[in-house]
């Protein structure tokens, strides 16, 4: 199992200004923040489910912009049919990095589905994404980082993570209309 900060403080070292990172709630936007403040990173408070559409949105919308969604295996569970819309969508400038801790960290750390039978990169494959893995070991952090940034997409990443949950660290504001118009202004064209 990998340490999801770390992992993702390697996955956006040197970070590219085309790329665009969205974070599910919770532990997903605890992480991305931890990482200091961006006006390119959009962090869902709140809206379990949603950031999976909202991210296929943007991809779609900022075709030249490589778009991270980070999320986890909670929320993806919530909205699985998003998988098969992003595959017939086939946005070639999406990766979805999904942490899997296998467990609700957020509301008290009940199993998911995922520390069952349920395997997240079969149905993402199942759905139709070609570009799928799924990382176990910290030494698979470069080939993780290269599927972010390279692999044409859409492009599902499982990462099994440990389940302890990681210190809060919250964003700029619980705003959503403050937090959207700040990325607004960071993504378009001034």
């Amino acid at each position: 199992m990998l340490d999801r900060r770390p992992l993702l403080k390697t996955i956006l070292d040197q970070r590219p200004d085309e790329l665009l990172a969205v974070s599910g709630l919770g532990s997903s936007t605890w992480d991305l923040t931890a990482l200091g403040d961006d006006h390119k990173n959009f962090c869902f408070i709140g809206a379990m489910g949603q950031a999976s559409p909202f991210a296929l949105g943007l991809a779609m919308a900022q075709e030249e912009k490589r778009i991270l969604l980070i999320t986890g295996d909670g929320e993806l569970l919530m909205s699985l049919g998003v998988l098969a819309t992003i595959a017939n969508q086939a946005p070639h400038n999406l990766a979805l990095l999904v942490m899997d801790n296998e467990s609700y960290a957020e509301t008290g750390g009940q199993p998911t589905a995922t520390a069952g039978p349920t395997d997240l990169e079969q149905v993402a494959r199942g759905c139709g994404i070609k570009a799928t893995a799924t990382f176990r070991d910290e030494g698979d952090a470069p080939e993780i980082r290269r599927m972010v940034l390279e692999e044409n997409g859409p492009v599902f990443i499982n990462v099994k993570v440990l389940s302890n949950p990681p210190a809060l660290a919250f964003p700029h504001s619980f705003d959503g209309a403050t937090a959207i118009d700040r990325f607004r202004a960071a993504v378009l064209p001034k």
